[in-house]
């Protein structure tokens, strides 16, 4: 059974904390999950129950959010990864490995060019790679909402913003998620003081994309029917990566770790743990249901 540690650190003299759930038969470095802006450290037990039996795994409220310290007015992407650099100090390791979704992907992907040598392999999925105008004016409209303290109004448009509501693409646990998200940002919305500077930093301190990297083992993945960032230009990102992977997860869309989790954490398991990804179960539809649009490609 895991052994539990919550560690409290500083950064710049802003505060926050990780919680260590310690593997004592671990065949790989830490893996450390870095989710939402609005998620803190109790919110991946899908990863903890699966990764769990092969690494310790690490998850934080990093600066800025959950019970952390709030930030300091700024950019702030290099304040967080140093934060996220002091978590490997302080586990003792010379590298862990980072698995980072949506808003956490572009944090996992700015520590992997800050600091490639302590970065043992890179895991992304749902990378907010390409924004539209008018995915930022839906958030412009979300943090206003949350700043006049219309909780409600502000989850139901968070959450259909993230989401694929097309009832012509199949997206399993559909409801399920919707419900699951909804609950989420609104609890997000009463309980965090961090929610309106964290949707409007997300909104300005953006990560480069577009600048490289190498020297990392990448893998990227998405749900098939992301409509935040489509599955293409996921995979350009990841082309642009030499070496990475890249996977499209079939009857998912945004939210791949909930409508998929034990498949997303077995992607997750076999990339930390060097064992071959092309029989993975995400790879292949389920049975008796439709071939995914496009079929799920593997590269």
């Amino acid at each position: 059974m895991a052994e539990e540690t919550i560690r409290a650190l500083s950064v710049s003299g802003v505060s926050y904390s990780y919680r260590l759930l310690r593997q004592p038969d671990r065949i790989t470095e830490p893996v450390m999950v870095l989710g939402g802006a609005l998620q803190g450290m109790f919110g991946w037990p899908q990863m903890e129950d699966q990764v769990g039996p092969v690494a310790d795994v690490v998850t934080a409220d990093l600066p800025g959010m959950g019970s952390a310290d709030p930030l300091p007015a700024g950019p702030s992407i290099n304040l967080v990864c140093a934060a996220i650099e002091r978590v490997i100090d302080d586990l003792d390791v010379p590298q862990i490995n980072l698995f980072g979704f949506s808003y956490g992907a572009g944090l996992a992907y700015g520590c992997a060019q800050r600091f490639p040598r302590r970065i043992a392999r890179l895991a992304l999925g749902g990378v907010p790679a390409h924004v539209t105008t008018a995915q930022l004016e839906l958030w412009r409209r979300a943090a206003d909402h949350l700043a006049r303290g219309e909780s409600e109004d502000f989850a139901t448009l968070v959450t259909e913003g993230l989401m694929c509501l097309d009832e012509r693409r199949h997206v399993t646990k559909r409801r399920l998620a919707y419900r699951y998200v909804r609950r989420s940002m609104l609890h997000a919305a009463r309980n965090s003081p961090h929610a309106v500077d964290s949707l409007r930093r997300a909104l300005v301190d953006r990560p480069d994309f577009s600048s490289g990297l190498t020297g990392v083992p990448t893998l990227v993945f998405s749900g098939e029917h992301d409509t935040v960032t489509a599955p293409a230009r996921q995979r350009d990102f990841a082309a642009a990566i030499p070496g990475s992977r890249f996977v499209t997860i079939p009857d998912a869309d945004h939210w791949v770790v909930l409508e998929r989790p034990g498949e997303v954490a077995d992607l997750a398991v076999r990339f930390f743990t060097d064992a071959p990804l092309n029989s993975a179960p995400c790879l292949v539809p389920a049975p008796q249901e439709e071939a995914a649009v496009g079929d799920p490609a593997y590269v």
